[in-house]
């Protein structure tokens, strides 16, 4: 493992993060049991990040992780991470949501699951799109100040969102965020547009999550059948619920083209979409899941994979995401234009 900053802080973090959503959840992620092993093999592997959330199997996720590291004694070897937003309870809005009372709720209720008085790290899960952004990021500077949190961050939030919370924190000398969870795959780049350009600028760090785009990455579906896909897995399950995509003519190519390179290179379709996020920039550490021992085992294997510029150039053109207004302004002819005829570089 060569580890990385997360953002701007100290905090050292593996090049793939163990994301624990899996853990205890019956419908298509992993028993306890199962969950135990994949932690193990992680921390044996020399991985040090591992993330979960409230939300995750309703508390399930949180206790049984909280119980592997508590029993193994190596608590203080994980960054650990967790979240807030999703609803305690039903029918009171405060017990959701990103206001400082469900913040405050929401980390009591998940250090006791965790069996621990800290977390390294924690996530606003999902912008609720109705809390003022200096309720958020002064509550966090109190918790950090206060030692039950080391670091903050953002997940799935607007760009513009994330960039106000980091300049509010600058001008009140609050806790400054640390990174940015935000789905990220050679078929999902949209945050190319804007959070990558706003997080390298500010400091932030990048957190990919769905690196292989639930499943899809992974060459195990295929074309065909009603909907348009063939295999069994978590694209499927997905597809009717409110977070399932269709693929595009561009996912294919994309895929196929991955395919080609993994046999080139005698690895793995996800393998290569692995070792291809982790090398995009801003990337601090990518989450990847597994539901067995031998997924994580296949997922740590990209880390020795290494991409050709040719590979890299082949990957880049087919996922590349379209150019929307205004940043279909900023071709190559254009931006001449703007500058007298001369190429300008920026510094």
């Amino acid at each position: 493992m060569q580890y990385r900053l997360l953002g701007r802080t100290g905090l050292r973090v593996a090049p793939f993060a163990l994301g624990a959503m899996t853990f205890g959840d019956t419908s298509w992620g992993t028993d306890e049991t199962t969950s135990r092993a994949i932690v193990d093999r992680y921390l044996d592997a020399g991985g040090n990040f591992i993330d979960t959330a409230n939300g995750y199997a309703s508390g399930r996720s949180e206790e049984i992780l909280g119980a592997v590291l508590a029993e193994s004694g190596r608590r203080d070897e994980v960054v650990l991470a967790t979240k807030f937003t999703a609803a305690r309870r039903a029918g009171d809005p405060n017990a959701g949501g990103n206001g400082r009372k469900n913040i405050l709720a929401s980390l009591e209720e998940s250090l006791r699951r965790l069996r621990t008085d800290y977390l390294d790290l924690y996530w606003l899960h999902i912008w609720d799109t109705v809390t003022p952004v200096e309720e958020v990021m002064s509550t966090f500077d109190a918790l950090v100040r206060a030692g039950k949190v080391r670091a903050v961050g953002l997940s799935d939030t607007p760009a513009w969102y994330a960039a106000k919370a980091q300049l509010r924190a600058a001008a009140h000398g609050w806790e400054p965020v640390a990174a940015l969870q935000l789905e990220y795959s050679l078929v999902e780049r949209s945050i190319e547009r804007e959070h990558v350009p706003a997080a390298l600028d500010l400091g932030m760090g990048i957190v990919p999550w769905s690196p292989l785009a639930h499943g899809f990455l992974t060459g195990k579906y295929t074309r065909g059948g009603d909907d348009g896909i063939v295999g069994e897995g978590r694209v499927q399950a997905l597809r009717a619920s409110p977070y399932g995509r269709r693929h595009t003519e561009r996912d294919w190519a994309v895929l196929a083209s991955l395919v080609e390179i993994a046999d080139e290179l005698g690895a793995s379709p996800a393998q290569v979409a692995l070792s291809w996020v982790t090398s995009r920039p801003g990337v601090s550490s990518t989450l990847v899941g597994a539901r067995t021992v031998a997924q994580l085992e296949d997922n740590l294997g990209a880390l020795d994979v290494i991409l050709s510029a040719e590979h890299l150039a082949r990957l880049e053109q087919l996922g590349r995401p379209d150019l929307l207004h205004p940043y279909d302004l900023h071709v190559p002819e254009h931006t001449r234009r703007l500058h007298g005829g001369a190429v300008v570089a920026a510094g």
